[in-house]
């Protein structure tokens, strides 16, 4: 038996950093433990769930400042990408690829890695109430790409998510980004071209 998604998010650290949490049943999957593990905490115990899984989708420190404590207080699982990993402060129990899926309480999340803004950002699609849903850490925001610090870098990381996000969903699709308000696909893809020509 599978229980429906719901989703909660609350902004942490003078940052506006996101911390999403995919509640189903009494299980909830944190992304990014990124400040705050008290605030979380509050955010799961409202949602009326525990936090089992968590995943870090980059390697910057502002997403992680809270991750060794909310590890410690719930035992949850922990993933990341295996290109992103070595850098964490806590230990990774599944490295994820391209490709591969988080399996939580019945359901299985579909995980792209972007490359680009850091070695390897992780990017999770959820179907909730008939929508898909992408948390997409710092690679993707309205308006742009994440920041990069070199031409390959920004190259990677445009190619990574036009054929890994925007070639693969549909415009209805909400994204979900490591910092500031959503967009969806289809408000970012006639976009795609002049940001190549601006190089961010």
């Amino acid at each position: 038996m599978t229980h429906d998604l719901s989703l909660h998010q609350i902004s942490v650290s003078e940052m506006d950093n996101n911390c999403y949490l995919i509640v189903a049943g009494q299980q909830a999957l944190l992304i990014d433990a990124a400040a705050d593990a008290p605030a979380i905490a509050d955010m799961a115990q409202a949602a009326g769930a525990t936090i089992t899984a968590v995943l870090t989708t980059h390697r910057h420190a502002d997403h992680y400042q809270a991750l060794v404590e909310v590890l410690k207080e719930t035992g949850a699982q922990h993933y990341a990408t295996f290109l992103d990993s070595p850098a964490l402060p806590a230990a990774v129990d599944i490295e994820l690829h391209h490709g591969d899926s988080i399996e939580f309480a019945g359901y299985s999340f579909p995980i792209a890695v972007l490359r680009g803004h850091t070695p390897g950002g992780a990017a999770l699609a959820a179907e909730i109430d008939g929508t898909t849903h992408l948390f997409v850490g710092d690679s993707l925001f309205p308006g742009g790409l994440g920041k990069t610090s070199s031409e390959n870098d920004f190259v990677r990381l445009f190619k990574d998510v036009s054929k890994r996000i925007f070639d693969v969903y549909s415009d209805d699709s909400i994204v979900h980004p490591g910092h500031g308000k959503d967009t969806t696909i289809g408000a970012e893809r006639p976009h795609l071209a002049q940001w190549w020509e601006r190089r961010w």
